[in-house]
C-alpha cells in the first residue's frame, strides 16, 4: 500500500486510461478524487471503485473553466482532507489534415488538453505548496515528441504539455513537488478504437514489442511516478510506447 493516506485527483478519470489509473492508484492505497465532465460516467466508475474497497468521490467539472477548477480543488481538500497527487489526464482528439482543420477543432483540443492541465496544475499547486509535498503527473503522448500527420492540434497540445511539465518542475522543486509526464504510444482505448485497420497496422509495424499497449501499462507508469520510489525524479517524460519512438 505505497500510496496509503494519499489523495489522488485524476481528471478524465471515468473511462479509458484515466479509469485504469484510478483503479491502480486506488489498489495501492490512494483515495481517489475522480473528475470527469460526464456525470453518469463519473458516478458509475466511482461506484465500481467503491465495490473494490477503494475510497472514491466523483466530481463533475469542466477543466477548461478556471473558476470551476479552483472550486474543485478546494472541495477535494475540504471533503477528502488533502491533495497529494494530481494526474492531468483529461484530453480529446479532433483529427484532420492541417489544411482541413477547423478553427474550433484546434481551439477545443488546445483548451481541454493544454489549458485544462494548466488550470488544474495552478489550482492544485496551492495546497501542495502549503504542504510542501506533492506529485503532478501530466499525460503527454509520443506524438508530442515526434508529431503526426493529421494530428497537428493534438501533437501541439501534447508538446505543450511537455513544456508545461518541465517548466513547472523547475518552479515547484523547491516546494517539494515533483512534476513529470507520461507519454503513451499506441494504447488500446475507445479513442484508438476509431482508427482504421490500415492505421492500426502502420502503428504496429513501428513498435518493437509488436503489440499495442494497454491502459494498465500506462497506469503502472503513473503509479511509479506517484510513489516513493520516484522521489528523485522530476521534469522527466516517461515513454510508454513499446519502443515506438526509440
Amino acid at each position: 500500500m505505497i500510496l496509503e493516506n494519499k489523495v489522488a485527483l485524476i481528471t478524465g478519470g471515468a473511462q479509458g486510461i484515466g479509469k485504469a489509473i484510478a483503479h491502480e492508484l486506488g489498489r495501492h492505497g490512494a483515495a481517489i478524487a475522480l473528475v470527469d465532465i460526464q456525470t453518469e460516467s463519473a458516478q458509475a466508475t466511482a461506484e465500481e471503485l467503491k465495490q473494490q474497497d477503494i475510497a472514491c468521490e466523483p466530481f463533475v467539472t469542466d477543466v477548461v473553466d478556471a473558476d470551476a477548477v479552483a472550486d474543485l480543488m478546494k472541495n477535494v481538500v475540504d471533503k477528502m482532507g488533502s491533495l497529494d497527487i494530481l494526474v492531468n489526464n483529461a484530453g480529446i482528439t479532433r483529427d484532420n489534415l492541417l489544411v482541413r482543420l477547423k478553427d474550433e477543432d484546434w481551439d477545443q483540443v488546445m483548451a481541454i488538453n493544454l489549458k485544462g492541465a494548466f488550470n488544474c496544475t495552478k489550482a492544485a499547486a496551492r495546497p501542495m505548496m502549503k504542504a510542501r509535498s506533492g506529485r503532478i503527473i501530466n499525460m503527454a503522448s509520443v506524438v508530442g515528441l515526434t508529431g503526426n500527420a493529421g494530428q497537428a492540434n493534438y501533437s501541439a497540445s501534447k508538446g505543450g504539455i511537455i513544456g508545461l511539465t518541465k517548466s513547472t518542475a523547475r518552479e515547484f522543486a523547491s516546494r517539494g513537488i515533483n512534476v513529470n509526464a507520461v507519454a503513451p504510444g499506441y494504447i488500446e482505448t475507445e479513442m484508438t478504437g476509431e482508427l482504421t485497420d490500415e492505421a492500426r497496422t502502420n502503428f504496429l509495424q513501428n513498435i518493437p514489442l509488436q503489440r499495442p499497449g494497454t491502459p494498465e501499462d500506462v497506469a503502472n507508469a503513473v503509479k511509479f511516478l506517484a510513489g516513493p520510489d520516484a522521489g528523485y525524479i522530476t521534469g522527466q517524460v516517461l515513454q510508454v510506447d513499446g519502443g515506438m519512438v526509440m
